[in-house]
């Protein structure tokens, strides 16, 4: 078989996607395609009509994700539980969704810094449909607490509401991991949060650039900082596996975008 893979959102054009696929495909001993598709949440019909015609799975980025949940014939456990999804499968004519971005960060950090979620302390920054998805994944793996701090009340609700351990406000005391999912175009001036020190892990999802003021900020003051490119390669081997069902190893999808 020729597998036939994507990726679809806007904006597109700068994804990564297409060189973790053929990376992927490499390391599977598959054969296979993959390409950007602009399209965006109005073209939910040019999305399902693509599934099986044109593609055999898709990477899904925003703001695709909870359009693209809705066309599922079925969805895996995580995309069930928060509404998104990030990987399409057609299998047996049947639409498959299921989401690998929180637990895809979450190996990139045990890879990457020896992170364990065991009665830690996080702080995630934003709202949007990434932030869901990563506080999901820190309560799953036994994170202590979580607090989502975001500017738009009703969606912080709607994340916080899921949990008994996750807040909207910042506790008192030490931060053990802080990752910022707010699209860097839309940051206000860089703070560092109290609570941090040189003990805590900071993440900003973005990578373009690599080095953002805010994660400057925190390396600056002796955290430890990573940029997105963890999570994008460690959820795509997560997201490849469940497609093909061969393992497929993050940290050599790591070295093909770093």
């Amino acid at each position: 078989m020729t597998w036939r893979l994507g990726v679809v959102g806007s904006p597109i054009a700068h994804s990564l996607s297409p060189r973790l696929h053929e990376a992927g495909l490499a390391l599977a001993r598959l054969e296979g395609t993959s390409e950007r598709v602009e399209l965006g949440q109005h073209d939910v019909a040019a999305l399902r009509e693509m599934m099986g015609r044109r593609f055999d799975a898709l990477s899904v980025t925003m703001p695709l994700k909870p359009v693209a949940a809705r066309l599922c014939d079925s969805l895996d456990e995580v995309a069930s539980r928060i509404g998104v999804v990030n990987s399409l499968l057609v299998r047996d004519g049947r639409l498959l969704g299921a989401c690998t971005d929180g637990a895809g960060l979450l190996d990139a950090l045990r890879d990457q810094f020896g992170f364990s979620c065991e009665g830690q302390r996080a702080v995630v920054l934003g709202s949007g449909g990434a932030a869901g998805e990563i506080v999901d994944a820190l309560v799953a793996c036994g994170v202590g607490s979580v607090s989502v701090l975001g500017r738009t009340p009703t969606r912080v609700h709607e994340i916080t509401g899921r949990y008994t351990n996750v807040r909207d406000q910042l506790d008192d005391g030490r931060i053990d991991l802080v990752v910022n999912t707010i699209p860097a175009p839309s940051r206000d001036g860089a703070q560092r949060l109290p609570g941090t020190s040189e003990a805590t892990i900071a993440i900003d999802i973005a990578y373009d650039p690599p080095l953002t003021p805010w994660r400057s900020l925190y390396g600056e003051a002796g955290c430890r900082t990573a940029n997105g490119l963890g999570m994008l390669a460690y959820q795509a081997a997560l997201q490849m596996q469940w497609w093909w069902g061969v393992p497929i190893e993050g940290a050599a999808l790591l070295e093909v975008i770093t």
